[in-house]
């Protein structure tokens, strides 16, 4: 007798949507719609997962001293289950997988400080008075708690301003770094780093300076491209090579999207070259394609996009449209390895920052007391980190009908983000192989759609 296999079950798809209006936030059904073989009847975004682009390393936001303060003064219980929610990708958390840190303040820690401090006129070229808990003291300890429910998270780091001591101007708001102190800089990289491992914290990767034209914020520090590369080929990248850190990745620039002769300046200087693996990325100025021209011009240079706020005079819709098509979608179809948003949490003033930093930062949580709002931005990273993991690799998607990128993860799923920032519902199919499904995101959505890829 011959027995007569039954067909494989068509692949389900789930999805997660959040809406401009808030009526839907990362709402998820499951079997929201199935695969079937054939080509489709209507418009479609096609994937291909035979044609693999970068590999993706996490989607997350910037830990300032601000946000660690806020979410440790959380009651035990609380401050538990958030951090379960954000750095979990099961259940209901959004698998947050990359952060990043400043080294010493950002404009959001309650005070500008360095790890070595002294008095007007005095120097410490032996970094003999290094802290690490100078300031921002939640931070190490937030981490720990955090790495311990995932200890693969990434981190990278970055500092606003080097020890005033070291600055022409001896100051925290601009000024550069005096030429006598680029050996002391790179060594206080170095008591940076090694404090960090020596605490159970391994930074994956750096820049030398945060926004390097910023002469504005508290803290701040001018390096232009020249310097940057002097520093980094001369003193930075050796002096981690020296200490035993060379598997600390190097990244450039650290700014916006409209100075691209800046980081190509620096890559051009071959022996700064050497030390560095990419370049990172904000958009406050210019356009995300620029990414891509780096990435045709230094395709073994990774990029990752590191900074975008949301300000206190913007709105949730318009906010939710602009992040998911400029930086969400956008950084990713343009070669960007990681994305992340900036401060995790602010309180409902958007506090606390420096007394010159910025003022009007939104928090992907806003903290009061023991109650905890989520933002935008958490929304726009969890759309990517919950089912776009460490490893995922994108994939070509079609991009004539809407915005949208494409992945295939390493647990054997494929996962489509797309965007309708149209003011109606657009019906379309979902095709890739043989396979079809039909589905459709209302106005002023963000879908994320998630499938068994065979």
């Amino acid at each position: 007798m011959t027995q007569i296999s039954s067909p494989a079950p068509a692949p389900a798809i789930s999805v997660w949507l959040t809406s401009a209006d808030r009526s839907r936030l990362f709402e998820c059904t499951e079997n929201a719609a199935f695969f079937q073989t054939g080509a489709g009847v209507g418009p479609a975004i096609t994937l291909d997962p035979a044609q693999t682009r970068q590999t993706m390393e996490g989607f997350g936001f910037s830990l300032t001293g601000g946000s660690a303060m806020l979410i440790s003064r959380l009651p035990t219980d609380v401050k538990q289950n958030l951090l379960n929610e954000l750095f979990l990708a099961d259940a209901d958390g959004i698998g947050v997988s990359f952060l990043r840190l400043s080294i010493g303040a950002s404009d959001l820690s309650e005070c500008s400080y360095s790890y070595d401090d002294l008095p007007a006129g005095q120097t410490d070229f032996e970094l003999a008075n290094f802290d690490l808990d100078a300031g921002d003291r939640e931070v190490v300890p937030l981490l720990l708690e955090i790495l311990a429910l995932n200890p693969a998270i990434k981190i990278i780091a970055t500092p606003w301003s080097a020890p005033r001591w070291m600055k022409t101007n001896q100051g925290s708001v601009g000024g550069k770094l005096r030429p006598e102190c680029y050996a002391v800089y790179a060594q206080y990289f170095v008591k940076y780093l090694l404090a960090m491992r020596e605490r159970g914290i391994a930074v994956h990767a750096i820049t030398p300076q945060n926004e390097p034209q910023n002469f504005k914020n508290d803290p701040s520090m001018v390096m232009d491209a020249a310097e940057q590369a002097e520093f980094v080929k001369t003193y930075l990248g050796p002096a981690l090579v020296e200490a035993g850190l060379a598997e600390v990745e190097i990244l450039c620039w650290d700014h916006n999207c409209d100075v691209k002769e800046y980081p190509l300046a620096v890559f051009a200087d071959t022996g700064a070259r050497n030390y560095l693996r990419g370049s990172a990325w904000h958009l406050y100025g210019g356009d995300i394609s620029v990414l891509s021209e780096m990435h045709a011009a230094y395709p073994d240079m990774k990029l990752y996009f590191t900074e975008q706020w949301v300000g206190s005079d913007g709105e949730f819709g318009g906010d939710l449209m602009w992040h998911i098509r400029h930086v969400l979608i956008g950084a990713c179809r343009n070669w960007s390895s990681a994305v992340l948003e900036w401060n995790l949490a602010a309180d409902p003033f958007c506090c606390p920052h420096t007394p010159g930093g910025e003022a009007r930062c939104v928090g992907a949580l806003t903290i009061d007391g023991d109650r905890v709002e989520r933002n935008v931005a958490y929304y726009i990273i969890g759309h990517a980190a919950k089912a776009v993991r460490p490893g995922a690799v994108r994939i070509h998607s079609s991009e004539d009908l809407l915005p949208n990128v494409a992945f295939s993860t390493p647990d054997g799923k494929l996962a489509l983000i797309v965007l309708n920032d149209g003011d109606t519902a657009v019906g379309f199919d979902i095709r890739y192989r043989e396979l079809a499904a039909r589905a459709e995101i209302p106005a002023k959505s963000v879908a994320t759609y998630l499938w068994p890829a065979d």
